[in-house]
């Protein structure tokens, strides 16, 4: 296993020096700490390093992980889903009990998990991904998607907006991806101004070789997993 507590207090400490030359407050920015393929060992030990917020792209090794009543619990562990949620598998994500799903990328499955969420009495938080970019091999909404969209997800009863996602295309340069968070911030903006009805206050951007430039751009949840659990299996 890798020094998990090690490596949690050198990305905090990467988060708040970032947060200081943006003249942002730190404790503004959420930390996911995203244990995709990981085994669960790794979720505890970040727990106990008091990492609560945890990610997770799958929502089958998710409930695997964290949801499966055969496994003992782990308080106060906060579960995010940040992948794309297939329909079939939108009973699975429901019963992870995700505090926040930061991939809604498409009306299909937005209706889906707000007919689930109502049958079960319950109202779920989400973010809208969005495919800033254009990339043919990500998913989300493109901006014009999302407003076209938009009259429709506010709408449902079974979600709770609380603002966008997006994934830049990958570079070994991190400023190649400020062009895409100032693009989705733009958008954010926009969008508050037109919908002000919604909550608009989060910003899912950032990951492991970006997140500082994230902050930079007012990202206030940053998605990180290799630099805290190294190289993915």
């Amino acid at each position: 296993m890798p020094p998990i507590a090690a490596n949690l207090e050198r990305v905090r400490e990467r988060i708040a020096r970032a947060a200081e030359r943006a003249g942002r407050d730190p404790a503004t920015i959420t930390l996911v700490a995203v244990t995709k393929t990981h085994p669960r060992a790794y979720a505890e030990a970040a727990l106990a390093a008091g990492q609560y917020d945890i990610g997770e792209n799958r929502p089958e090794e998710a409930f695997a992980k964290y949801g499966d009543p055969a496994q003992p619990p782990l308080p106060g562990l906060r579960l995010h889903l940040i992948g794309t949620i297939q329909s079939r598998k939108a009973a699975i994500a429901l019963a992870c009990q995700p505090v926040l799903i930061h991939s809604i990328d498409r009306l299909k499955i937005a209706r889906k998990l707000s007919d689930l969420a109502q049958a079960q009495g319950r109202c779920l938080d989400v973010l809208f991904e969005v495919n800033i970019a254009g990339e043919a091999t990500k998913a989300g909404f493109s901006p014009d998607e999302l407003r076209q969209a938009l009259p429709e997800l506010l709408a449902l009863p079974g979600l709770r907006s609380h603002g966008l996602m997006t994934i830049p295309p990958w570079d070994p340069d991190p400023e190649k991806a400020r062009p895409h968070f100032q693009a989705l911030r733009c958008l954010r903006d926009t969008l508050a101004q037109e919908y002000p009805q919604a909550d608009w206050s989060q910003l899912s951007i950032g990951m492991s070789d970006d997140f500082e430039v994230a902050i930079a751009e007012g990202a206030t949840i940053v998605r990180i997993g290799s630099a805290i659990f190294g190289p993915r299996s």
